[in-house]
């Protein structure tokens, strides 16, 4: 571990000594945020119900709720962004976890999941954007797959954009599991694992049967958190590259499914 790196907090250091089980622990507590959540929104929409009140929110606090997490999630990337640099304490402390992680987490950790990366690889992300906007046009919902391949597409770009604007190199890869080049700075895989997965998941709660919309949530953010901790177990980014993924793709997705929302309401000619 680098001498120069800043010591990492109590909590973090257990994380980084417990990587697969703190995986575990962070997977199961966003499980129970979705069920809870769901939950909590079935039971409101079914009170409303009751009361034959409206259940949906109308299109204005949809549009003010998606700008919103656009806006936070924005803000969480600028707030990363800014602790970039040599002698930085995110950027020392970045360098402190993965120098831990590499001690900590197991070479057969390693090869799970270095197959479980590629969730997130261009190419994968690429077919699933094309196989899903052919479904969704032969099911007639142009506007749904013009919509999701604004979204796929429009993070492809974006990222490597942001890549540019700050320039950071990847940690040093010493196991060969996986072939990863090009800039850090926010990970590609985990951004792109958000707005795919993401989109998905507005998808499915979109077109299907009220029975299969928490499992796909739930599949949803599996696939995000594995992508996202797989980028940190082979060592190929920064802790604070997978966070600022995890931001930036947010805040695109939530953009884009706050202007899906406006044009699906506007073609309905309904709130």
């Amino acid at each position: 571990m680098n001498a120069e790196a800043a010591p990492l907090p109590q909590l973090v250091l257990w994380a980084a000594e417990h990587a697969l089980a703190s995986f575990s622990l962070l997977l199961a507590l966003a499980w129970a945020a979705i069920w809870a959540g769901w939950y909590g929104l079935q039971r409101a929409q079914a009170r409303r119900q009751a009361l034959e009140v409206v259940p949906r929110l109308g299109i204005g606090w949809r549009v003010a709720v998606g700008l919103l997490i656009s806006l936070a999630a924005t803000a969480i990337f600028a707030a990363l962004a800014a602790q970039l640099g040599e002698g930085a304490a995110l950027s020392r402390a970045d360098q402190a976890l993965t120098g831990a992680l590499r001690i900590t987490v197991t070479r057969l950790t390693q090869q799970v999941f270095a197959v479980l990366t590629h969730l997130g690889d261009p190419a994968t992300l690429t077919l699933l954007g094309l196989g899903v906007a052919l479904a969704l046009v032969m099911r007639g919902q142009r506007t749904l797959a013009l919509g999701w391949a604004i979204a796929l597409a429009g993070n492809g770009l974006l990222n490597p954009a942001l890549k540019q604007v700050f320039g950071r190199a990847r940690p040093l890869e010493l196991h060969q599991l996986v072939s990863a080049t090009g800039l850090s700075f926010p990970s590609g895989h985990s951004s792109g694992a958000v707005v795919a997965f993401g989109m998905l998941a507005y998808l499915a709660l979109k077109l299907l049967p009220t029975r299969w919309q928490l499992p796909a949530l739930l599949a949803a953010v599996t696939v995000v958190l594995t992508v996202g901790a797989s980028r940190l177990f082979l060592r190929v980014h920064f802790a604070s590259d997978v966070l600022a993924g995890f931001a930036s793709g947010t805040a695109w997705l939530a953009l884009g499914i706050t202007v899906m929302e406006l044009v699906l309401w506007r073609r309905a000619g309904r709130s």
